[in-house]
């Protein structure tokens, strides 16, 4: 929203629904729907089950979301390729 009034939390993907949307549970257990922002789409960001997203809420509606960020990972796991020793 660009009034200014609108809610910004943070939240964890639990499933990927059709269409671009997605269940987010909230640090409280609370569990909104959520689309992705404009900006998201644009970029080609994708968001899977797991991942940490920040989101902006309307204070009228509590059960609806918009992703407007992907938070990134603490301490990735990727190894990467592994080297052939020949």
């Amino acid at each position: 929203m660009s009034d200014g009034k609108s809610i910004e939390v943070e939240g964890k993907v639990m499933a990927v629904l059709p269409g671009t949307m997605f269940k987010v549970e909230l640090a409280n257990g609370h569990v909104v729907l959520a689309h992705i922002s404009g900006k998201l789409r644009k970029n080609f960001i994708k968001i899977a089950a797991g991942d940490t997203v920040k989101m902006e809420m309307s204070p009228y509606d509590h059960e609806k979301a918009r992703i407007t960020f992907r938070m990134k990972e603490q301490n990735p796991f990727n190894p990467g390729p592994r080297r052939r020793r020949y």
